[in-house]
């Protein structure tokens, strides 16, 4: 898969915060996902059928990471986009856990977990990438409140 370790100079300074301090900020759900790499069941989240214009920002921090124009419907459950906001938004680790072979998306700014992406599935993206995103990773700032 052709994702290169992001580092970008546009990218802001990393968030570092201990447990403690995260699980003041998160509630016990977006705790389970972003810090420890959870995942919220399908069809659940707040944003894996909307179709409002914006920006996606992390939830943890409130970095952009994705925007409503490379959101597409890919009817597995969670929230899909071919493409990240801009390169070094977001940083790639190799999954093995649960039994497969994955790629892991995390913030590059406060190292929270997001979800993974996918490559080869036959969506028809310009990438041909499926970043598959927890909603509860993300907070969409509509366009008109931007």
């Amino acid at each position: 898969m052709s994702t290169p370790e992001n580092t970008s100079k546009m990218t802001p300074a990393p968030v570092e915060k201990s447990d403690a301090q995260w699980r003041e900020e998160l509630t016990p759900e977006e705790f389970h996902v972003l810090r420890q790499a959870g995942t919220e069941r399908p069809y659940t989240g707040e944003y894996w059928d909307t179709h409002t214009e914006g920006v996606y920002q992390c939830r943890a921090c409130g970095s952009e990471l994705f925007t409503s124009s490379e959101k597409f419907d890919s009817h597995c459950g969670w929230p899909s986009f071919w493409a990240p906001l801009a390169e070094g938004t977001v940083r790639y680790l190799h999954d093995r856990t649960m039994g497969m072979d994955r790629v892991e998306v995390r913030c590059a700014t406060c190292d929270s977990h997001l979800g993974h992406v996918f490559e080869g599935e036959g969506y028809g993206t310009p990438t041909d990438q499926r970043f598959c995103i927890n909603s509860v990773s993300l907070r969409l700032v509509k366009a008109e409140e931007a």
